[in-house]
């Protein structure tokens, strides 16, 4: 099959890839989204060597489960062992023995094919199109903060970032939090936000500083860590989303000082992200930015790269 891999330094165009070894679900990739966490593999970040991608839609070609051939999926990542206690308790997220779609240990979405047990697979109502339905996997990530915590609709809420998983983000606090304001760095991405009527700043002023009840740090970046420690009130409530290759230390001094309740946050359940696309209380449509076919692999990396830009996807 066609594919893209990384072998630690670069990536590799191939036509003649080995297919998915059989025994799970095979799906045909339609469209596959380039995320954050791609771009910080190929920083060095997880020490990952095979294909990229775990945003994607695509259609059933094989699988044990017949009512899953020829539909429309996206696919939850983590594939567990299914014998640990954290299988057991249905947190295949956790598993140590996991594989990760194009994170860990097992092969993504930039390819014509990949596999997946059938009980990551969520089929797609035909009111969700191809390019909506890759958004389905960090939507539910940004959903994955409601489950974690009680979210009181009288809070300050403020985001870190103004890239795609932030911008999502944004608009999920907002459903429950009417006062939501997001910190970028970048107008154009911002200007996104007006629609849903999400409050914007670019830089920090002293009225911001200790004023937000619940923060979410989403740049991708270690300064994103710094601002968001500025943001938040003494006691208040820091959710982690990014997922970062450097190894700068980071400093948890005011974190102790100020009492601060931090909690990591990543993946979360796709109901109500397929949910939320379905019935349009949560829009991406302007977050759709362009489409390269997958030997263009290394132009859509470079625009996927600029700061202005959104979602690029990968068309195998």
């Amino acid at each position: 099959m066609k594919a893209t891999s990384f072998d630690g330094n670069k990536m590799i165009y191939d036509e003649n890839y080995p297919d998915p070894k059989p025994g799970e679900s095979l799906v045909r990739v339609s469209l596959a989204g380039i995320c954050g966490t791609d771009l910080e593999i190929l920083d060095g970040y997880m020490a990952y060597n095979g294909v990229l991608g775990h945003e994607f839609v695509g259609v059933v070609e094989k699988s044990k489960n017949s009512d899953l051939l020829g539909k429309r999926v996206v696919g939850e990542i983590n594939a567990g062992c299914n014998r640990c206690d954290s299988c057991k308790k249905g947190l295949q997220r956790h598993c140590p023995n996991r594989t990760v779609l194009g994170i860990l240990k097992r092969d993504g979405a930039f390819a014509e094919f990949l596999s997946l047990p059938e009980e990551n697979l969520h089929v797609i109502p035909d009111s969700i199109s191809d390019e909506q339905a890759v958004f389905v996997e960090p939507l539910a990530a940004a959903f994955e903060i409601k489950e974690q915590v009680s979210l009181n609709p009288d809070w300050k809420v403020a985001v870190v970032g103004d890239g795609r998983l932030a911008q999502m983000i944004c608009q999920v606090l907002k459903l429950s939090c009417p006062n939501v304001t997001c910190f970028g760095r970048h107008e154009t991405k911002l200007s996104h936000l007006e629609k849903f009527k999400i409050q914007t700043k670019i830089g920090i002023i002293d009225s911001d500083l200790q004023s937000y009840d619940l923060v979410v740090e989403a740049t991708g970046s270690n300064s994103g860590f710094a601002d968001t420690m500025k943001l938040v009130k003494p006691r208040g409530t820091v959710i982690l989303k990014s997922t970062i290759a450097s190894r700068e230390n980071l400093d948890l001094t005011p974190t102790v000082v100020n009492e601060i309740t931090l909690i990591g946050s990543r993946c979360g359940l796709f109901k109500p992200a397929i949910d939320a696309l379905a019935t349009g209380i949560v829009s991406v449509d302007s977050m759709v930015y362009s489409t390269f076919p997958l030997e263009k692999f290394s132009d859509a990396i470079q625009h996927a790269k600029k700061p202005d830009t959104l979602k690029v996807f990968l068309k195998p």
